[in-house]
């Protein structure tokens, strides 16, 4: 896997999280008949894609990462 696939999936992990939170923040705003439940869903979901986009970050940190230089 090349670094810059890398960088491609965590920028598009991140921006998944951005999307999600300016959907639930629309939602808010928005209000009406059944805005509770969809909050709770895209809050969920919001969850769930920062805990992707973190282990996805930290895996190309780990995998890819060149470390500390040699003393």
């Amino acid at each position: 896997m090349d670094s810059s696939i890398t960088a491609i999936v965590s920028i598009l992990a991140v921006a998944v999280v951005a999307v999600i939170l300016f959907l639930g923040l629309w939602n808010m705003f928005k209000g009406g008949e059944g805005s509770g439940n969809r909050s709770q869903m895209l809050m969920r979901a919001r969850v769930i894609a920062q805990a992707v986009a973190i282990v996805v970050i930290l895996g190309a940190l780990f995998f890819f990462g060149r470390g500390a230089p040699p003393a």
